[in-house]
């Protein structure tokens, strides 16, 4: 079994200019039998307000997105073209009854006894497959990027004005970004 390594491990410091609550700690982008793999471990750290609305039984929504891209220099940019593209929602509640977090997606469930473990198991996406190397030219340039957010869209209607006003509410990471060459 071949595997091409075409990652990026970076672990970043909590001294970063812009006030993340949720930190890039590494990435890992490989190849494996003709089709691409992500991996990807964030930290995530809740704001005061959002962490009382996750303990008062507020279910919050995390989505991961990943895009791999071929740039274009030729259209400054604007007009890139996209590979592939990858969106995966995370649901995080607690549940006042039995004192526990549930992390759920799709059917898949799995409970917590502390917020702390929750967050763990939440910023750790393990080879998740992303595209195929039929897709991919040799000897080209891509540009891969990926971020985490809590989605306030998905919040109740009353909690949603007040989050969309408030930089409390903004539970992000930044785009982060490498270069991929197969």
């Amino acid at each position: 079994m071949q595997r091409l390594l075409v990652g990026v491990w970076l672990v970043l410091s909590c001294a970063l200019a812009r006030a993340d609550n949720i930190f890039v700690q590494s990435v890992e982008f490989a190849s494996n039998d003709g089709e691409y793999y992500l991996s990807a471990t964030f930290n995530i750290g809740l704001t005061p307000p959002v962490e009382n609305a996750l303990n008062k039984g507020v279910p919050l929504y995390f989505v991961v997105e990943f895009e791999l891209i071929y740039p274009r220099w030729y259209t400054l940019y604007f007009l890139n073209k996209r590979i592939a593209g990858f969106e995966q929602t995370y649901r995080l509640n607690y549940n006042a009854l039995t004192r526990q977090y549930r992390l759920s997606y799709g059917v898949l469930q799995q409970s917590f006894d502390t917020l702390t473990d929750a967050l763990d198991v939440l910023g750790g996406i393990r080879e998740q497959r992303v595209l195929t190397d039929s897709r991919l030219d040799e000897g080209r340039a891509y540009e891969a990027q990926v971020r985490m957010r809590l989605d306030p869209t998905r919040l109740p209607k009353p909690l949603q004005v007040y989050a969309f006003g408030s930089s409390m509410w903004d539970v992000s990471s930044s785009w982060f970004r490498w270069t991929v060459r197969p």
